[in-house]
């Protein structure tokens, strides 16, 4: 009774740690601590497991410890070497690793109703259905949305002629297939069972392969929600309450932040699955129509930003891969001594996946107020005299307001053209993740300043200091 108690209070304390983390994650200024918080969580959670197995189950401890151990050992590694830029490469991956375990789970009880040890009831029989649809979708989908983040494979790769009307089929065959295994059972529709497994895991490819490149923020965050989810599920399997509160709970914020992200993108999710636009953006020409991009050089740019009263910068994916962070924050630092005004607008889809500017921006020690949402960013661009865009593009794009036949029109973007001036930071006139022109390289406040970011940065900051 007293070990049974402890246990709960185990689980119970796990939880806790998992919420109370969670909630630390909201801001920058704690989520270091949220983290360590949920990780001592997941600690206390795998003792509680491992001093209290599964009915019949062998302590097999010197397997578990082993898995422990490379998983560790893997995670650390991971962790260490891996770059801003990529992170959100690795999240896409663990995502997939969290699919795969419950696909796992879930095909160990068909082994084991395959060889007669498990007799499933219908609940658990839904159930094993239900981890290897959303599992395997996670799986192969996160391993996908890998590859094109990785540049691994083009974003138009593979698509079919109709493919939303492809995925819909494909779709109703894995409701129906499924529903017809329940109703037969696992004794008897084990074949069935396999072949579901196989085209989860199809449709997990299929579903993400014509999603654009812009919307991968949105991809990446649902396959995170499916990822608890699938975990929820497997916990439901072996009835074990700390993957059952964990999953639900990265399930339910997954959920909430991909709706969250459609919103500010002004977009429904249906239409991001299914009417994904963007792909590798190619390069366009230096004029449009007739317009031709205008250029700034470095000590113009300079002087106009030390005798400015209010700088607002614009970090996008272009300051990830030039990991130019540190360097953005060390001429906020020359600025803000001569008494302008430097704040930063975050736009919720800025970067890669969820969050990716904020996490960079924390990295190189920019304060947290600094940070203004889409709103408060666009209230004070009015009252802006430069801003510098430092690579982003589609999030910035005028289209969004006065193009109804771009794709991104509807989006709520950064109207840095009412600002006074502006200062495109890019290396090219490459268009952005979403494949299409931006006009506001041509606009008449516009000024581009090309190079590598974080070069471009440095060299911008020595004129400053000159100054």
């Amino acid at each position: 009774m007293i070990f049974e108690f402890v246990i709960n209070l185990a689980y119970l304390l796990g939880a806790l740690a998992f919420i109370i983390g969670l909630r630390k994650l909201s801001s920058p200024d704690s989520a270091r601590g949220g983290n360590l918080l949920a990780g001592a969580g997941m600690i206390v959670a795998i003792i509680a497991a491992m001093i209290m197995p599964l009915p019949g189950a062998s302590n097999n401890y010197v397997w578990i410890l082993a898995a422990l151990a490379v998983g560790g050992l893997i995670g650390g590694i991971a962790s260490y070497r891996v770059q801003m830029t990529a992170m959100p490469q690795m999240v896409s991956i663990f995502n997939g690793l969290g699919g795969a375990c419950a696909v796992v789970l879930a095909s160990s009880e068909l082994v084991n109703t395959n060889s007669g040890e498990y007799v499933p009831s219908a609940a658990q029989t839904a159930n094993i259905l239900f981890t290897l649809l959303i599992g395997g979708i996670t799986f192969t989908g996160s391993l996908l949305a890998y590859a094109k983040l990785e540049e691994l494979l083009k974003d138009n790769k593979f698509v079919l002629p109709r493919h939303a009307v492809f995925n819909l089929v494909l779709l109703a065959v894995l409701i129906i297939l499924g529903v017809y295994t329940y109703l037969l059972g696992l004794e008897q529709g084990m074949t069935f069972a396999v072949v579901f497994m196989a085209i989860a895991l199809l449709y997990g490819i299929s579903f993400v392969i014509p999603i654009g490149g812009a919307d991968m923020p949105v991809v990446i965050s649902l396959l995170n929600s499916f990822s608890g989810i699938s975990a929820a599920l497997a916990g439901l399997i072996y009835d074990n309450r700390m993957m059952i509160v964990g999953g639900i709970l990265v399930g339910a914020s997954g959920t909430i932040l991909t709706l969250l992200m459609c919103r500010a993108m002004n977009r429904s999710l249906l239409n991001v699955l299914v009417g994904g636009f963007g792909g590798s953006g190619t390069a366009s020409a230096a004029s449009a129509g007739g317009q031709v991009a205008k250029e700034v050089s470095l000590n113009d740019a300079a002087i106009q930003l030390f005798y400015s009263q209010s700088v607002m910068i614009v970090p996008g994916y272009g300051l990830a891969v030039a990991q130019a962070q540190k360097v953005c924050k060390e001429l906020d630092d020359l600025l803000a001594a001569n008494g302008v005004d430097v704040r930063y607008a975050i736009h919720p889809v800025a970067g890669r996946m969820p969050g990716h500017m904020n996490v960079l921006l924390a990295e190189a020690d920019v304060p947290y107020p600094k940070l203004l949402d889409l709103e408060d960013a666009n209230a004070g661009l009015t009252n802006t005299d430069m801003v510098v865009i430092v690579g982003a593009n589609d999030v910035v794009n005028p289209a969004a307001e006065d193009d109804p036949g771009s794709p991104i029109y509807g989006m709520p973007v950064l109207k840095v053209w009412d600002a006074k001036h502006v200062i495109v930071l890019k290396r090219s006139m490459r268009s952005g993740y979403a494949g299409i022109e931006n006009p506001l390289f041509f606009h008449a406040k516009t000024r581009m300043l090309f190079g590598d970011a974080k070069d471009t940065l440095s060299k911008l900051a020595s004129e400053v200091k000159s100054l």
